[in-house]
């Protein structure tokens, strides 16, 4: 008890687990009770020793070494840290010490550097588990295991069933001695930079049932034949180079896979498979025998990033019964393929699929995850898609020749979190019935012909971070909230290439609470981001949402929304007005472009405040007065652009003004400066700094012509003469050269890793 009240007391309770299930379990420890009752503890009926500590998504955040109590429990058999936080710490090397130890799972809790050779000495492992410690902030791998690290761990713990390095970085090639787990169940090795042949006799590992090696691209290896004996279950390849013949084959897919009777997940994507001969089908066809029910245990078919066609050249007769069917970047001809009635995800994006939607698409009442984007499909979108909404979450029609009306969705309770249905070409107004969606978190609609007012009436909904209604007909003022906490978790707003007129109103902004934060919570389930993979797989497939945004002047496209991504971009519309201050309180902005409007009034200081920002775009507009000094201080700022305004005075200098080109200041005919073709004529111009905060702040064109400056640098005073239009220093010049040594401290190269 006092081993484990003493651990307790060493962490917080945080907002840091992932899992659905996760809850504070040491908040139930209190020492009135017997420990052996506490939440996550098991004790030996006859000794009373503790044997199973479970922590697992326990919301714990802090360090752990090897002074940590839990080194105390030498009679632990079973330990679970996982899904926890434990601040980038490594993994203490006295876990060596708990011998009795047949279960570890330490894994997703931000545990870093090489893995102790100590774990080797465990020789009673039968489940070892080191997945997913990935910093998400800068996509790099945090564990890593150096050679020969696998090869002593399979030499050494050969009672091992369930082996999960994912994401562990060995740089390393698979040793053949993982073929000698003779009891090994499951094994992942998924994006863990392995390279050279994978042995072919891990295959034939006579229990194995789930093995994957995705995510390792210099990863090579042919397929075996399996007989119908084979206990596979699942197997995922994706991202590798298994290549060569395969024997028995149609198409790309091996003809013996039908032999896998038990298999439910099978995962073939993004492989350069080749066909045995040109006897056989035309090379990429889907094979017949995928639809005609060979399958009853199928649950999840990826035969995705291929390039496979055939599917106009016969139906389904016996669709599979499954829950995940992703047929997604192929050549994929004619209506889309038939999905039976307890489809959950269904993804058949980025192919060649023509007419209208089929009607079985009404019933698929279990849907969760309907994905057609990116095809040639035309024809009104069915008013039944609103009746499947109830359980759905995710629907994306991107990139297709639908046109008509958007359908009104389910006026009941509904799931939906996500809808995409831009590149169309939809008319009419925006369903107010989306109101009703209260988990709705994405809405897309852009390059479409809807026309409408702005959509104030979704400013209610409680977790709806991003909305882009950009290159459509949208029209109006932007209304004052109705209340103050109007699109409370609003982080990405895409207004451009619209008719909206009207006053940028201060109580707009002052609404949008999730943007005054530079720290983002925009976090959606991915199968590859939790240990329980085969749950999120299996319900929403490894599903990014995607977008494609005007960012640093250029139409950027982003695969997967980042959790702390915020823009607002309200260019190319008919605003008029000054820019409210207000804007400088969204200190988590990294994108404002106001661009193409016929704003007035100056360039607000409070700009400066935006310390993140990163792209600012305010050209052809109609403002006036200076450029504020206090943008100097952006010193993430990468691209600027306050072109074809009337701005007058000098352009500022220092940090990243001093990288800026004449491009993002031209057409501004009362601008000087150092950079752009007109030079300033007087000192304080030259000096990129103006003689007085109150002529920067009211706008003042400065008369004052100095001849004799008096400047104060640090610890002392220097006169400077001027000669001509330049003022020469040497403390000047040694000043700045110590400041630049100041702010570009050196930085250690972080360890290389890489994330498939």
């Amino acid at each position: 008890m006092s081993a484990l009240l003493q651990f307790k007391e060493r962490y917080e309770i945080a907002n840091v687990s992932g899992g659905p299930l996760a809850h504070p379990k040491t908040l139930s420890w209190k020492n009135s009770q017997d420990c052996c009752s506490w939440d996550g503890i098991e004790c030996d009926e006859n000794t009373g020793h503790v044997i199973v500590l479970d922590l697992g998504s326990s919301l714990l955040y802090g360090s752990i070494d090897n002074n940590s109590t839990i080194f105390q429990l030498a009679h632990l058999e079973k330990l679970n840290l996982g899904d926890n936080h434990f601040n980038y710490s490594q993994i203490p090397s006295r876990v060596g010490d708990l011998s009795r130890l047949t279960h570890l799972n330490l894994s997703a809790s931000f545990f870093s550097g090489q893995v102790p050779s100590e774990i080797f000495k465990l020789t009673r492992l039968v489940y070892l588990n080191l997945c997913c410690n990935l910093d998400p902030h800068h996509d790099r791998l945090l564990l890593e295991m150096k050679a020969p690290g696998l090869r002593r761990l399979s030499q050494n713990l050969t009672s091992l069933e369930e082996l999960l390095l994912g994401l562990v970085y060995m740089s390393s090639q698979v040793p053949n001695t993982l073929a000698n787990l003779s009891s090994l169940r499951r094994l992942n090795i998924d994006g863990c930079d392995l390279h050279g042949v994978f042995p072919s006799a891990i295959f034939y590992l006579p229990k194995l049932r789930y093995l994957s090696v995705g995510g390792n691209e210099d990863l090579t290896g042919r397929l075996p034949n399996f007989n119908s004996s084979s206990p596979l279950e699942e197997l995922q390849l994706f991202t590798t180079s298994f290549s060569g013949e395969l024997p028995t084959s149609i198409g790309s897919i091996p003809a013996s896979f039908a032999n896998l009777s038990n298999l439910e997940y099978l995962d073939v994507g993004m492989n350069p498979f080749a066909a045995q001969s040109t006897s056989s089908l035309s090379w990429g066809e889907v094979p017949f025998w995928v639809w005609n029910g060979s399958f009853n245990s199928m649950q999840y078919l990826n035969l995705s990033h291929n390039s496979l066609t055939g599917l106009d050249r016969y139906y389904p007769i016996n669709p599979l019964y499954m829950y995940t069917m992703d047929l997604s970047h192929n050549m994929l001809k004619g209506p889309p393929p038939e999905a039976p009635p307890s489809i959950v995800s269904y993804i058949v994006s980025n192919n060649k699929l023509t007419g209208a939607l089929p009607p079985w698409i009404c019933n698929l009442s279990s849907a969760i995850t309907l994905d057609l984007s990116s095809n040639n499909l035309t024809d009104v979108l069915p008013d039944c898609l609103g009746n499947i909404s109830e359980s759905l979450m995710i629907l994306n029609l991107k990139g297709n020749n639908f046109h008509g009306n958007i359908p009104e969705v389910s006026r009941r309770e509904t799931q939906l979190m996500m809808i995409d249905l831009s590149d169309n070409k939809l008319q009419g107004n925006l369903p107010r019935s989306l109101a009703n969606c209260k988990k709705l978190e994405f809405i897309n609609v852009a390059n479409n012909f809807i026309m409408d007012t702005f959509p104030s009436w979704l400013g209610s909904l409680p977790d709806l971070h991003v909305l882009i209604l950009r290159s459509n007909k949208f029209h109006g003022v932007l209304e004052r909230p109705k209340s103050s906490l109007s699109f409370p978790k609003l982080r990405i707003l895409d207004l451009s290439i619209n008719a909206f007129a009207g006053k940028l109103l201060v109580e707009f902004f002052q609404s949008l609470s999730a943007m005054k934060s530079d720290t983002g919570n925009f976090t959606y389930m991915h199968g590859d981001l939790y240990p329980s993979a085969w749950l999120m797989y299996t319900y929403y497939g490894d599903y990014d949402f995607s977008m494609t945004v005007i960012y640093k002047g250029l139409k950027q496209y982003y695969p997967k929304v980042l959790d702390v991504f915020t823009v607002i971009d309200l260019s190319n519309n008919s605003f008029e007005g000054e820019i409210p201050g207000a804007i400088g309180d969204l200190q988590g902005l990294h994108g404002l472009s106001l661009s193409n409007n016929f704003l007035t009034g100056h360039i607000p200081s409070s700009l400066g405040n935006l310390t993140v920002l990163e792209s600012l775009d305010l050209s052809r507009n109609k403002l006036s007065g200076r450029i504020p000094q206090k943008l100097t201080k952006l010193t993430f700022l990468s691209s600027l652009n306050v072109s074809y305004n009337n701005l007058t005075g000098f352009v500022p200098r220092g940090a990243q003004f001093d990288t800026f080109t004449n491009n993002s200041f031209e057409g501004n005919l009362g601008l000087c400066g150092e950079f752009i073709p007109k030079k300033c004529r007087h000192l304080g111009y030259a000096l990129g700094q103006p003689p007085t905060q109150y002529e920067e702040d009211l706008g003042l064109p400065i008369e004052l012509d100095w001849k004799i400056v008096l400047m104060g640098y640090g610890s002392g005073l220097v006169i400077g003469v001027v000669i001509g239009n330049a003022f020469f220093s040497w403390k000047h010049v040694w000043i700045e050269e110590n400041n630049r040594r100041r702010r570009w401290p050196s930085r250690r190269q972080p360890r290389r890793g890489r994330i498939s």
